[in-house]
């Protein structure tokens, strides 16, 4: 059942200090999954995959030389983003669409899809960081997503946001240095708050104290590729600023803000 490998590296300088991620980069399935039960139009829809966020990502990995890891299969199929023990791993039901293909899902498929799909994902993102700190320097660890320009009718008035737990390391400058052209509208903790327990951040940065930040940016912003050049623009400077700190580069444990980590 495995057509495809469930992630992609990304390749470059492991020495520079900054590693990328983009769990929700692809909208594909392995063949065997069909297409869920869902309508092609579903799939170039966010319920399926961030989008714009593949482009953006591979476009800042290539200007900075950083190397990335890019989930390669859609969110409906297992959500990367989410620990193994959250019930919204598999969605039965996202933004109003039925997914057929994951009601009823048997245990031995949920723990199939974990094992062929998710754990992989995630041993690839552990041995990234691990080559980017094999010096001994925590690896500045900047993850990107994109969100619906309006959700259940209401528009959402930010351009981008940063997302996080407890560790405000690299987020309080991210946040200055997002807003200081002054032309765009940045949220904090908006519209989501980043304190997920088992999440990719929580996962592989807050428990081991890996300086990090979680970057939304609006679909609409990044749905072409004249947008995702100009937000790759906007953007590579500020990460090259923050990798430039050390402090970014520095292993702290902060208390997470959704409970004690696991012993």
């Amino acid at each position: 059942m495995q057509d495809f490998i469930p992630f992609e590296i990304i390749e470059g300088d492991y020495d520079s200090g900054m590693v990328l991620l983009a769990d929700h980069a692809m909208n594909r399935l392995p063949q065997a999954y069909g297409s869920l039960g869902l309508p092609d139009e579903a799939f170039r829809r966010h319920i399926a995959y961030d989008i714009g966020i593949e482009g953006l990502t591979r476009r800042l990995a290539a200007t900075l030389n950083v190397p990335a890891v890019l989930g390669c299969f859609s969110r409906l199929l297992i959500d990367p983003n989410r620990g193994e023990d959250d019930p919204t791993l598999v969605m039965k039901i996202s933004d109003g669409a039925i997914v057929p293909g994951n009601y009823p899902i048997t245990d031995e498929e949920w723990n199939f899809r974990l094992d062929t799909y998710h754990r992989p994902y995630h041993r690839a993102v552990e041995r990234t960081l691990a080559k980017a700190g094999a010096s001994g320097r925590a690896p500045l660890v900047l993850s990107l997503h994109s969100f619906t320009p309006a959700w259940k009718g209401v528009p959402r008035p930010w351009h981008a946001a940063v997302l996080w737990d407890s560790d405000h390391r690299a987020v309080l400058p991210f946040l200055e240095l997002l807003r200081q052209p002054g032309d765009i509208l940045v949220g904090d903790n908006e519209p989501y708050d980043g304190a997920l327990r088992g999440d990719t951040m929580y996962r592989h940065c807050m428990t081991s104290g890996t300086p990090h930040a979680l970057l939304e940016v609006r679909q609409d912003l990044i749905g072409d590729e004249a947008g995702i050049e100009a937000w790759a623009e906007r953007l590579a400077p500020i990460f090259a600023t923050l990798n430039a700190d050390p402090a970014l580069h520095e292993y702290r444990v902060f208390p997470s803000r959704t409970g004690p980590y696991p012993a």
